[in-house]
């Protein structure tokens, strides 16, 4: 019988698989060597490859514009990238080479987008969606931008009461605004509504009240928002369902209405099993707009989407090297890695999302069942729980070979860092990992450098006020 962890893989899913593959009995990333990674900067580090980036965006483009297509639908179909999502510049600069438009979601993302634009990456013209909640300091920034010629900003209200704060401080401006449809969350929630936007059934009396006789308000674009993304489910078609009745019961009362923004994004690979079929939920959401366009005699929209984890998350990766394994009782071992997996990975304590973890070396050797522990003393800085059969399985290996076993975590690009705190304060004070940024040049060759350095306790105890004398 075949025990090695390479059958296990080859026997339980499809492998070779997109992403991934092996040379030499060593995992490949993208078809990036991850033990030349790993020999030229060492353990632990974080890394972004960012061709996949423009992949995703392609991909998206191209089914939407596809489906389009093929079912003679009239709105045209327009590309968000969050930048909450992931805000560092190398990542947002390998999606605007796409000419992405951008949603934002607070204050700082305006000087954001300055920078952007003052470096040459970003032009006027291009479609800013303001979402989040609207302090003065935001509208007041939002404004600027208008006042300096970006032209094709939609402010997207999430309160009524913003309305009032936006027009106090636009003064005779005519401002273009979209509207936030909150939807009700799914069964488990803690909560039966969502806190964002505005109630549906307050939403048309709303703009009847307050916004269709203004003549300072374009009202442009109807958003929802789905926390748990675009799913072939009965939630999920009925939170849609309930956002086109809504659009086509505004679009009778309001004329500039053209725009539909589907907020939530589409699922990323969290394991080898994954299954989504992209193509067949974007026919059944654009034919399902056209439709009930059709059936009640008003235009079809323009269809906005704000894709920030589908964009990037498949883009990431960290990599650990296993420091040492501790045999607790008859059942449990443990894998030690060289930092913190709650602090680089906090979605998988906070959240319990799932990542695909796959060793980079070792394949040849059998596998066991083992929990993953980081650096830190807390308790929850752990990982014991994969698609395949809720439990880990990695290879085995004894203490005494020359070579360490590797541990990668990928698909991991999208809100880690943000919500971690990169190059901030750690638990137990364990350094942010070195962060490698990998592209391709012309040639189709692997370009790879240091984006920043292991985080120094120099650096830490400045935040935290260990001023040298």
């Amino acid at each position: 019988m075949k025990n090695t962890y390479f059958d296990l893989v080859e026997q339980s899913f499809y492998f070779p698989q997109e992403g991934f593959d092996l040379n030499e009995g060593y995992l490949t990333f993208h078809g990036v060597s991850l033990k030349y990674l790993i020999d030229k900067y060492g353990t632990p580090l974080r890394l972004f490859y960012l061709p996949k980036i423009g992949d995703q965006i392609k991909k998206s483009r191209n089914l939407f514009n596809r489906a389009i297509k093929s079912i003679g639908y009239k709105g045209k179909y327009h590309f968000c990238y969050c930048t909450k999502c992931c805000h560092y510049h190398h990542v947002i600069s390998a999606a605007l080479k796409h000419n992405v438009n951008l949603e934002t979601s607070s204050s700082f993302d305006i000087d954001l987008i300055l920078r952007l634009l003052k470096k040459g990456q970003l032009t006027k013209d291009r479609i800013i969606v303001h979402n989040g909640y609207k302090t003065d300091d935001y509208i007041k920034k939002i404004l600027s931008l208008q006042d300096m010629g970006f032209n094709n900003t939609i402010i997207v209200l999430d309160s009524i009461t913003e309305l009032k704060r936006l027009d106090d401080l636009s003064g005779d401006k005519k401002i273009t605004i979209g509207l936030r449809m909150a939807i009700d969350e799914e069964p488990q929630s803690a909560y039966y509504t969502s806190r964002l936007g505005i109630n549906h059934t307050e939403l048309l009396d709303f703009y009847r009240d307050e916004i269709k006789d203004n003549k300072k308000f374009i009202f442009k674009m109807l958003h929802f928002f789905v926390d748990s993304g675009i799913k072939d489910s009965l939630y999920y078609w009925g939170e849609f369902k309930k956002a086109l009745k809504l659009y086509v019961e505004l679009k009778k009362d309001a004329p500039n209405l053209d725009s539909l923004n589907l907020g939530g994004g589409f699922p990323i690979r969290s394991g080898m099993g994954f299954e989504y079929d992209y193509e067949y939920m974007i026919k059944e959401i654009v034919t399902g707009i056209k439709d009930i366009c059709s059936n009640e005699g008003v235009e079809e929209p323009d269809i906005y989407t704000e894709f920030g984890k589908f964009t990037v998350g498949e883009s990431g990766a960290i990599i650990f090297k296993v420091i040492e394994q501790k045999q607790q009782n008859d059942t449990e071992r443990w894998y030690i890695v060289d930092n913190s997996v709650m602090n680089t990975i906090p979605d998988a304590w906070s959240i319990h999302e799932k990542f695909i973890l796959l060793p980079i070396n070792k394949w040849d050797n059998d596998y066991t069942r083992v929990n993953i522990g980081g650096l830190s003393c807390d308790h929850s800085d752990y990982y014991n729980s994969e698609d395949l059969n809720q439990q880990i399985l990695l290879p085995e290996y004894d203490n005494d070979e020359k070579e360490p076993l590797y541990l990668g975590f990928f698909h991991t690009g999208a809100y880690q860092d943000s919500i971690s705190g990169y190059g901030g304060i750690k638990h137990c004070l364990i350094p942010s990992p070195k962060h490698i940024i990998i592209d391709r040049d012309e040639k189709g060759d692997v370009i790879d450098h240091i984006y920043r350095d292991e985080q120094s306790v120099g650096d830490m105890l400045k935040i935290l006020g260990y001023e040298e004398e």
